[in-house]
């Protein structure tokens, strides 16, 4: 399968790209689709009687309709994504809007603010410009269409304003808790607590809603109780894990490293690692450019009798994009790094581009630990 269509998540389906990045549609989207289309056709009966089945068509209409208006909301997190440099894998619509996968973390407190806080914008904007519209609408049909995007585009961006994770602005709370305390996991510990406070009140209210005889709210509520729950223990855990790494120097952790010419027989290259009581072997071209890491299981996996007559870049792996990370790396960047381009080994380099040492994945995980 070609590189720019990899393979989509399970119960997906593409329908086009925004800004180079595929938009997908999830199996559940059709589930709200009929229950949009079965919770509006009373109101379509009031507003066109006679219409019979073509009641439920409308309804349908007007779930694609809220929906476009939802990929406008992740599409705008997406373009500010990009336009401070990240790269967006995905958009995808499903039963409870929408999500937007962003590679990385922000590095700023302003970039985390405006990534945020564009989607609610965006969909207060487009609910205001629906309910002015509103008011030029005859009636019928398409005024009920008008008004109802108008209600739930306000709805949708004053909801996702709501200060705790995984909405958007819970977001904007991390954002400025980062900005004031100056640690990132500070600001997503806030937010993320925040988010589980106001999934338990949603879940009373599900549970106060179910005695007063309502049948749909108090599961559809339940339903976003237990996501707000998710979303932000995920956060949380994610923000451990970033708390851990963000007194982690690399070259701190680095191994010595020996530089030796990619063709040297392997026996000669590990003798002159010992003497060197070097922990790791960088293979470099003729001008001194490193080009690959020695895997150690690899190379004493080598029978003796054999080891002088192989070349050490046999046991090396190449140094491709991600695996040679500047010298002075550290905290929440070296965190991306490793989540983008898991490897075993990572070769720090200088500015100059010699090699500084050997960065163990291993070693990293009991540095986290400890």
């Amino acid at each position: 399968m070609p590189a720019d269509h990899p393979p989509l998540p399970r119960g997906t389906f593409r329908i086009g790209r925004i800004a180079g990045s595929p938009v997908l549609v999830s199996g559940s989207w059709f589930l709200i689709a009929g229950l949009i289309a079965v919770l509006m056709a009373p109101r379509v009966d009031q507003v066109q009687p006679g219409l019979g089945g073509l009641k439920y068509v409308v309804g349908v209409a007007f779930a694609i309709a809220l929906y476009l208006a939802v990929l406008l909301h992740e599409a705008s997190h997406a373009l500010v994504a990009r336009r401070f440099g990240f790269t967006v894998h995905s958009i995808t619509l499903h039963f409870l809007g929408g999500a937007t996968s962003i590679e990385g973390e922000a590095r700023r407190p302003r970039q985390e603010f405006w990534i945020a806080v564009v989607g609610p914008i965006t969909s207060i904007a487009v609910g205001a410009g629906a309910l002015a519209l509103w008011f030029g609408t005859p009636d019928g049909l398409l005024r009920l269409v008008v008004e109802g995007l108008a209600g739930a585009n306000l709805m949708i961006g004053v909801l996702n304003l709501v200060p705790g994770l995984p909405l958007d602005g819970g977001r904007v709370l991390k954002a400025g808790v980062w900005a004031i305390t100056g640690r990132v996991h500070t600001g997503t510990a806030v937010a993320a607590w925040t988010g589980r406070g106001i999934a338990v009140a949603v879940g009373v209210w599900a549970l106060w809603s179910s005695r007063h005889g309502a049948v749909v709210n108090p599961l559809i509520l339940l339903v976003i109780a237990l996501f707000l729950w998710s979303g932000a223990s995920q956060a949380l855990a994610v923000a451990g894990v970033t708390r851990q790494f963000s007194d982690i120097v690399a070259t701190d952790l680095a191994r010595r490293a020996l530089t030796v010419p990619d063709d040297l027989p392997l026996a000669e290259a590990m003798r002159r690692a010992r003497e060197a009581d070097a922990g790791s072997i960088v293979t470099t071209t003729a001008d001194g450019s490193p080009v690959g890491v020695v895997d150690e299981t690899a190379a004493r996996a080598v029978p003796a009798d054999r080891a002088p007559w192989i070349a050490v870049s046999t046991v090396a792996r190449t140094l491709e994009p991600g695996l040679t990370l500047p010298v002075g790396i550290s905290g929440t960047e070296l965190l991306d790094t490793v989540r983008s381009t898991p490897a075993s080994e990572y070769v720090l380099l200088e500015a100059d581009g010699r090699v500084y040492g050997v960065l163990s994945a291993a070693d990293l995980i009991r540095a986290v630990r400890r």
